[in-house]
């Protein structure tokens, strides 16, 4: 099996986290949270996700199906 790189992104200042899985043309859309949105691409394969709002996760963690 072979190895996959997965980018991971932090912007502290816009408190917002990246983690994309491929490097393929795709789009984000909303999940069921306010603060994760999903990226996919144009057969609704998941690419990646990000997450607004990170700093929150420090009083609980956030769960959502992708």
């Amino acid at each position: 099996m072979a190895n996959r790189t997965v980018k991971i992104w932090y912007d502290q200042e816009g408190d917002f986290l990246e983690v994309i899985f491929d490097q393929k043309p795709g789009f984000f859309r909303e999940t069921a949270s306010d603060e994760v949105m999903e990226k996919v691409d144009q057969e609704g394969n998941i690419l990646g996700f990000s997450v607004l709002k990170v700093s929150a996760l420090r009083k609980a963690p956030l769960e959502v199906a992708l």
